[in-house]
């Protein structure tokens, strides 16, 4: 029996290529667009360990819609999950002209050619920073959407509108956009994980790298917020939790009947932790002693933000399933063999 291929675009990044190993387990055939421009070789290597076979990946830009329309017919894409984006907050203020360009160009590209394949389902990689500060917690996908506060947040907000537009018209597509909330961890086997290309932004990269002596000292921005201990609370999810959420997400549109469906969905624990409550639950998961020291507040961190998820479990038939002391002793796992001799 021939399994329907999927395409993932970005599918060599972190939540990418975890995604293709939820994907291959439960019947699917991933296929991989990825320009490296933010990840790396090794993810693939990664993914032969796990599953036993090469995925098929092709380095090629997805705003590209010649190359885009080669792939669909070569492999026979059925369905589409789109990762692929630049992500850098800062970087993206200092280029906006460039994060527009990729970001909301290549969702245009895909659609079209989504459209001219008669392929109708995409699952869209979208954040929860489109809640910005929440007024009230936790944030439901009926909370109201603030502005974006980077030029990064706002190629998710807009890649929102253009899918919901897009549909309104009436086109044959049946879409969902997923609201991570802050993905961690890494597959259990240790082949696959977070590779951060340069100084992490991230904490738990920050954290295992600081761990094993790559980085400095850990620093807290602020703790003086109003939480618990003082500083900013967030909901951290296994990426292999998330990654088996697209899973459900892409099922429930193959059992969709109609040829003309939008939605959106949040993806997180439910629960919130905070960044002191990482430190020391890595510091009793591991054993290790970190190093870390509080600083100032850093400008635009919200304070507390947790996912409402009973959408996702009543209509995708999703929840989280593992701990963020699993989350983290797989983060460090994955460190380890990246920096074994």
């Amino acid at each position: 029996m021939t399994l329907p291929s999927i395409l993932v675009t970005g599918g060599a990044g972190f939540i990418g290529s975890h995604t293709a190993v939820a994907l291959a387990e439960a019947g699917y055939r991933p296929v991989i667009l990825d320009d490296f421009s933010n990840s790396s070789q090794r993810a693939l290597d990664g993914l032969q360990q796990i599953l036993g076979y090469t995925v098929p990946c092709y380095t090629k830009d997805c705003n590209d819609h010649a190359i885009l329309l080669d792939i669909f017919q070569r492999e026979n894409i059925r369905g589409v999950i789109h990762f692929a984006a630049f992500k850098a907050v800062g970087e993206s203020m200092q280029e906006p002209l460039r994060y527009y360009r990729n970001n909301l160009g290549s969702l245009i590209t895909l659609l079209e050619v989504m459209l001219e394949m008669n392929v109708p389902d995409l699952i869209f990689s979208s954040s929860c920073t489109v809640y910005g500060e929440p007024a009230v917690l936790p944030v439901t996908e009926a909370s109201p959407v603030q502005p974006a506060t980077s030029v990064y947040g706002n190629t998710k907000q807009v890649g929102e509108e253009i899918l919901r537009d897009v549909v309104a018209a009436g086109k044959p597509l049946r879409i969902i956009s997923l609201r991570y909330f802050n993905p961690v961890g890494a597959h259990p086997t240790g082949y696959i994980g977070e590779l951060p290309l340069g100084v992490p932004n991230n904490l738990v990269p920050f954290i295992t790298q600081s761990a094993a002596g790559l980085r400095g000292p850990i620093t807290i921005f602020g703790n003086d917020y109003p939480t618990p201990d003082g500083t900013c609370v967030r909901d951290y999810i296994h990426v292999m939790d998330l990654a088996e959420a697209h899973v459900a997400a892409l099922q429930n549109l193959q059992k969709n009947s109609g040829n003309n469906h939008y939605d959106v969905f949040n993806v997180g624990t439910g629960q919130g932790a905070s960044v002191l409550e990482v430190v020391q639950t890595f510091e009793e998961v591991t054993g290790h002693k970190l190093n870390y020291h509080v600083g100032p507040r850093r400008a635009g961190d919200v304070v507390s933000v947790f996912a409402d998820a009973t959408k996702s479990r009543e209509q995708l038939g999703w929840t989280a399933k593992r701990s963020l002391r699993e989350a983290l002793a797989d983060a460090w796992r994955w460190e380890l063999v990246v920096n074994r001799p």
